[in-house]
């Protein structure tokens, strides 16, 4: 993907140069630093300056739409008109974050009082004035339905304003990664599943992307194609990246094996950021065989980047590729269970897992029987690391728009049910009686992702992006 590009302009009042010597450089220093601010790998900045009549708003507003910027942020750095404001923002087209940094924590009243020259006084206080028009443009901003978001501090060393600065370049980056997402569809829903059913217009609507339909007799007849010495390597590869069990019978990882690397060459074919799948092949032997041996490599593809989410989940693998674009994984889970005694909610799945976010090494074990499904094979076992986590779900409202639905909690160790899925214990700061009750009042489908970190200011902050409500059960 190219890299996130970030709008940045300061706005003054060209009528106040000639009256106060030296104010126009000053505040042009302080655009220097908040670029310097935005500047990190993976950004270009492009910082258009001062802004200080409408001439040169209009300028602007073509330049950054030119530039094609992901969001603009938008220093206030003195008293400034509003006609100075509304059209750069109004041509760009994109979020705007207006940033109301002071240059110190407080004026030095008495070092100001004491500079007996008024003219002089009245620069220094135009150079402390940045707050002064931030209503002005809020008032216009709402007048023109135009979107804007505001960090407000000091301009040097303010942690809150580097945080809040980082996260909304973040949620920018991660909103560039879905806009261009392209999402396999392959196969069909679980039959009575209504939950999971989801509107595809709606989703390339809300995060942009495409949806890519495929046949599952495309992987089928990539398997035909590996072979022998690709099986090998990718055998190898499963014992290196998981804990296999003794009692996988070799002929079954050698099966993964094929599927695993026939996955990769369909990814590689449609040029894949995620893929939902569901399958049953009854009657197709060839189809049946591929799907049946799927979950160790769409848990390889998961743990590099590319969530796969089972039960043809299109929500949710929507909401895995959100957590792992933010860097912190998006495994495929439900709740199934609480255990009372010890108030956590018991959490997992069967099917593929972020391998990349396991405690420990994931545990390949055969089943017997995939519950509810068509089959037999391999599996993977695994918890989420132990620690500070967040759940995420997609979910489509009532009048057909999406949401997104945010938790955070704590994966602890304990106990968990050796059967093959993936299966974690988490606890929530309101117990798990009022989680799983304020989780459910939003109506969500039973799936969600799972990601470590807390990270819901985040997910907030590209909900406002990307024109999506967000709700925090908390």
């Amino acid at each position: 993907m190219t890299a996130t590009k970030v709008g940045l302009f300061g706005i003054g009042l060209d009528a106040y140069w000639p009256q106060f010597k030296g104010l126009q450089e000053r505040l042009q220093g302080y655009l220097g630093v908040i670029e310097r601010q935005l500047t990190r790998p993976g950004v270009e900045v492009v910082n258009l300056g001062l802004i200080d009549n409408p001439p040169k708003a209009f300028e602007a507003g073509h330049q950054f739409r030119a530039a094609d910027v992901d969001v603009i942020f938008l220093l206030v750095t003195t008293y400034a008109l509003s006609s100075t404001v509304l059209p750069v923002v109004r041509r760009a087209k994109v979020p705007v974050v207006i940033l109301n940094l002071q240059p110190a924590p407080a004026i030095d009243y008495a070092s100001f009082n004491r500079m007996g020259d008024r003219t002089a006084m009245t620069g220094e206080w135009l150079a402390h004035c940045n707050a002064c028009p931030v209503p002005e443009i809020a008032n216009v901003f709402n007048r023109a339905r135009i979107p804007f978001f505001q960090i407000t501090g000091t301009l040097h060393d303010d942690p809150h304003v580097t945080r809040e600065i980082g996260e909304w370049i973040d949620a920018a980056r991660v909103a560039g990664i879905m806009e261009h997402n392209r999402l396999g569809v392959m196969g069909h829903y679980y039959c009575g599943m209504l939950d999971i059913y989801s509107d595809l217009t709606q989703h390339c609507a809300h995060f942009g992307g495409h949806m890519e339909l495929i046949e599952v007799d495309e992987l089928a007849d990539l398997r035909t194609r590996v072979n022998r010495r690709e099986i090998v390597a990718r055998v190898k590869e499963f014992r290196s990246s998981f804990d296999v069990q003794p009692d996988c019978p070799p002929a079954e990882l050698e099966r993964a094996a094929r599927t695993s690397v026939a996955l990769d060459r369909l990814v590689a074919a449609h040029d894949l950021g995620s893929l939902a799948y569901y399958y049953m092949g009854t009657g197709n032997p060839a189809n049946e065989d591929a799907i049946s041996s799927i979950i160790l490599g769409n848990s390889l593809l998961t743990a590099r980047g590319i969530p796969v989410a089972g039960e043809l989940e299109i929500k949710n693998a929507q909401a895995m590729k959100i957590l792992d674009s933010f860097g912190v994984g998006g495994s495929f889970t439900e709740y199934y269970a609480m255990d009372f005694n010890e108030d956590v909610v018991l959490m997992g799945h069967d099917g593929p897992g972020h391998i990349a976010i396991a405690q420990g090494k994931t545990k390949v074990r055969p089943l017997h029987v995939y519950h509810g499904k068509v089959g037999r094979g391999l599996s993977v076992e695994m918890s989420v690391k132990h620690g500070p986590v967040t759940l995420l779900s997609v979910v489509q409202t009532v009048d057909g728009r999406l949401k997104l639905l945010v938790a955070e909690a704590e994966s602890v160790p304990g106990p968990i049910l050796e059967i093959g899925n993936t299966n974690s214990r988490y606890r929530f700061p309101m117990g798990a009686r009022s989680f799983v009750e304020r989780w459910n009042e939003h109506g969500p489908a039973h799936h969600c992702a799972v990601g470590v970190g807390h990270l819901a200011s985040k997910l907030d902050k590209l909900g406002r992006l990307l024109g999506l409500e967000v709700s925090q059960v908390k």
